[in-house]
């Protein structure tokens, strides 16, 4: 009986039928072939923020951006890390292939990080915009999301992993942990649905 209902209101067109949009191979790979092989688009989702939870600062988060950040600044496409908790190691950064010309760091007050990530990105002038916000909600992450999306930039936002249990617009959520072993986990990807497995972090390297 209910399949019959639900047949007629189909019929009369009466019931919304999603479709999957199409997803858009990325522009910018992540530059870890294991990370691209688990996500959708193979990549940072183009023009968006990706937002990546840590159990605590200094685990080798940056890795995971490091190729893309090189890339960009190579094509002459500034980048921006908005208040990061440590100053970059210039020597390192060099060495991953970041042309330091391209890179500009810029401190601001924790409550006006935001803003400034999201001016960052909407200028149209940034290929990367990196920030390490302490407090965000969802209404803030959207905006940065928007932002990203009318600037044709890549956002990437560092936060505490006690944040994961909160609902978020961006359109990639990694969580990288380090128990029992290091690895990344995909909590949210655009266009499809997270793998049941993390990849090992440390693989990423070989």
């Amino acid at each position: 009986m209910a399949r019959a209902v639900l047949n007629e209101l189909l019929a009369r067109r009466e019931v919304w039928r999603g479709q999957s949009a199409d997803v858009t191979e990325s522009e910018q790979p992540t530059g870890w072939a294991a990370l691209d092989a688990v996500l959708p688009t193979h990549g940072w989702p183009s023009a968006s923020v990706s937002e990546i939870l840590l159990p605590m600062d200094g685990i080798g988060e940056l890795r995971l951006i490091l190729p893309a950040l090189a890339r960009l600044t190579r094509a002459h496409r500034p980048v921006m890390l908005v208040s990061p908790p440590y100053l970059p190691c210039a020597m390192g950064w060099r060495q991953r292939g970041v042309d330091l010309g391209q890179l500009h760091v810029v401190e601001a007050d924790e409550a006006d990080v935001l803003w400034v990530a999201e001016q960052c990105l909407r200028s149209g002038s940034c290929g990367a915009v990196v920030s390490w916000p302490r407090k965000a909600d969802d209404r803030a992450l959207r905006r940065l999301q928007v932002a990203a999306d009318t600037g044709r930039a890549l956002g990437f936002v560092f936060r505490a992993a006690l944040h994961a249990g909160q609902a978020s617009p961006v359109a990639l959520r990694l969580e990288l942990t380090t128990r029992p072993r290091s690895a990344i986990w995909v909590r949210k990807c655009r266009g499809g649905n997270p793998p049941g497995k993390a990849v090992p972090f440390a693989d990423l390297e070989r």
